[in-house]
């Protein structure tokens, strides 16, 4: 019996929701990486897109834990020598919050081709209002990712 290996036509792809007000950010990025690429579907192949849609709403409230806020480092490079510039994770949440989440869950997704193609598949929005309702969005529960009173 042949091993079955969906086309491309045959995957649904459903729209969710994440509202990461109080969610840790690398938790939360890990279960959104995980329904961008498909793992979640029965039908996962490693070689196509399998994933759903996700808007992320409140990515302003996102938390980070320890003082990663000040210590971990977010790196750019214009492409000149000595174009290299770093700034830190929390100034970058304070100041462009949806480009930190959208760069945290692309660090998850594969390195290649496909990931770039699932990545256009993520929405992030800082506020709590976002233009996709048409598509009917489910809300999308990360119970594991929910900020502890004693961290942040």
């Amino acid at each position: 019996m042949p091993t079955y290996s969906p086309k491309i036509t045959d995957v649904e792809r459903a729209w969710h929701v994440v509202d990461a007000d109080g969610l840790v950010l690398g938790r939360m990025a890990t279960e959104v990486a995980r329904v961008l690429r498909g793992k979640h579907k029965p039908e996962f192949t490693p070689h196509l897109d399998t994933g759903d849609h996700v808007i992320i709403v409140n990515a302003d409230k996102v938390v980070l834990t320890g003082s990663k806020g000040a210590d971990k480092q977010v790196y750019r490079h214009s492409g000149f020598p000595g174009g290299l510039r770093q700034t830190s994770y929390g100034h970058l949440l304070a100041t462009q919050p949806a480009e930190a989440v959208r760069r945290t869950v692309k660090g998850m997704l594969p390195k290649n081709r496909l990931g770039r193609q699932m990545i256009r598949k993520l929405k992030v929005y800082a506020g709590p209002l976002h233009p996709h309702s048409a598509q009917q969005p489910q809300p999308l529960e990360i119970a594991a990712a929910r900020s502890r009173t004693g961290d942040s």
